[in-house]
């Protein structure tokens, strides 16, 4: 319905104001108190209500940058192929900047500043800016820097030129995947509850697992901290001093693992972290690093709302 008609539907429903409170017959409004009757007919029908006007669409955003480099060197650059492959990408309505879908080949942007999605991925154009995965080994601290002479994260990037700091972090006894980075942003995001990305840990616990310990931890286990429940749980090996599961939460309490599994008669003689969010540890070698891809680094941006 148009503007006009809306209003004037909404106006037919007004007309006959008196009638509302007086009963006076004549217009197609709703009945007053002294009768059903109507000049319309439909004295004894149910009232129309009034048809709400659709919101206006929102207005385009230009992004284009007249003193900015053409979107699909720009793409080029970033390492998603050749020129005439990134404008194919364009044209095919796949890229957005700024939220908005670009089709036409001549658009610029301005690369220090511009947030370009390729198929709802980030796509990372500081080239300056690196994240690297880390398999920790057991016994190193969480730190860039341990005042007491622990083993700790630096010896594994002594070779980098960039300040890398960690994200999150695991205790000591346990060992995995961790990310390091100079993207102050993109760690920020990763490390806050807010935004709940997953973590997966292989765990190795004392004892034979009961068959409803899944269904206990999804539900929820009260610790000193709080009520901390598991994503997913799955059993991969039973033996009958031991079992091997694994453990899906977003939780970043300090070694919620351990205390989870404490709490529920099977303390932790193995943890590993395999997974953060859309990254894996893989066949990552302990105490190796790897630089993420930036397909990688774009799944990481686009999993924490960047």
């Amino acid at each position: 319905m148009s503007g006009t008609g809306a209003r004037g539907h909404r106006g037919g429903g007004r007309a006959g104001g008196a009638g509302r409170s007086g009963g006076k017959p004549g217009t197609g409004g709703r009945p007053g108190a002294g009768g059903r009757g109507g000049a319309g007919g439909r004295g004894t029908g149910t009232p129309r209500r009034p048809q709400r006007r659709p919101a206006p669409a929102a207005e385009p955003v230009d992004v284009h940058d007249p003193e900015g480099v053409r979107l699909q060197k720009v793409l080029a650059s970033a390492g998603l192929g050749s020129r005439r492959a990134c404008e194919e990408l364009i044209a095919a309505g796949r890229v957005t900047v700024a939220g908005q879908v670009v089709t036409e080949l001549g658009v610029r942007v301005d690369p220090r500043t511009a947030v370009i999605h390729l198929d709802g991925m980030r796509v990372q154009l500081d080239s300056s800016v690196v994240t690297l995965a880390l398999n920790k080994p057991v016994g190193v601290v969480s730190t860039m820097h341990d005042p007491e002479g622990r083993p700790s994260l630096a010896q594994y990037v002594a070779n980098r030129e960039e300040r890398l700091f960690h994200v999150g972090r695991l205790d000591a006894d346990s060992e995995g995947l961790l990310l390091l980075t100079n993207d102050g942003e993109l760690a920020n995001r990763l490390a806050h509850p807010s935004h709940g990305v997953p973590k997966t840990y292989l765990v190795e616990v004392q004892g034979r697992v009961r068959d409803a310990l899944g269904k206990q931890l999804k539900e929820g286990v009260e610790l000193e901290d709080g009520t901390v429940r598991v994503d997913e749980f799955k059993v991969v090996q039973v033996a009958s001093h031991a079992s091997l599961v694994e453990v899906v939460l977003h939780e970043g309490r300090n070694r919620v693992v351990r205390r989870l599994f404490d709490e529920v008669g099977h303390p932790v003689d193995r943890l590993v972290r395999t997974r953060i969010g859309p990254i894996r540890l893989g066949d990552l070698r302990p105490g190796r690093t790897r630089v993420l891809s930036k397909t990688e680094v774009g799944s990481l941006m686009t999993a924490v709302g960047m």
